[in-house]
């Protein structure tokens, strides 16, 4: 062999390894993006039970004499699930204020009247509505947060994504608010 043909096979390999790190990096980037952007996608729709959660409320409020408690405990966890500095705490936050969520939904069935209100029965469908896109994009969020992780674990990727910097994405998991069962007593709400 002569010594430019050396050269060449080198330099084959080289290319070839040189464009594999390329896709590597940049399927790891497209992975972290859709990752990111499932992350919007459940805070797009915890913004959007926030939003509809005041409605509820004031609707709900001509019907039953609320403890003070409850609907200021809501109000205030909205305030702070909109305002949370970061991802995490958003989600925690929401954690609470699906708890307390859940008890304004309960009082409609000491409530005829409200059961059967218009505005009430159509804000309680596009909460649960939203409930259920809350829970399918945290589905997906986890699905891709999966793919990612893994991406990023296996190895030769392993090596490339520690010097790119591209580290692992926790999972959304149910806090223990969420694992609980809601209690309604006589104390929840004055009659």
């Amino acid at each position: 062999m002569t010594g430019n043909m050396i050269l060449a096979i080198v330099a084959a390999i080289i290319v070839i390894l040189l464009f594999a790190i390329i896709k590597m990096y940049n399927g790891l980037v497209v992975l972290r993006n859709r990752v990111d952007n499932q992350g919007a996608q459940v805070e797009v729709q915890l913004k959007r039970r926030a939003d509809l959660i005041p409605n509820l409320i004031e609707t709900t409020k001509g019907y039953a004499n609320y403890e003070k408690g409850t609907l200021t405990a809501v109000t205030e966890l909205r305030s702070k699930v909109l305002q949370a500095s970061n991802t995490n705490e958003a989600y925690q936050l929401n954690a609470k204020l699906s708890k307390e969520v859940s008890k304004i939904m309960a009082v409609s069935e000491n409530y005829p009247k409200l059961k059967a209100n218009t505005n009430f029965l159509r804000l309680q469908q596009e909460l649960s509505e939203t409930e259920d896109k809350i829970v399918k994009a945290r589905q997906f969020y986890n699905d891709i947060v999966t793919k990612y992780n893994t991406a990023i674990m296996v190895f030769p990727r392993s090596i490339f994504a520690a010097m790119f910097g591209f580290g692992k994405k926790p999972l959304l998991e149910a806090t223990a608010q969420e694992r609980e069962s809601i209690r309604i007593d006589e104390n929840t709400f004055r009659f």
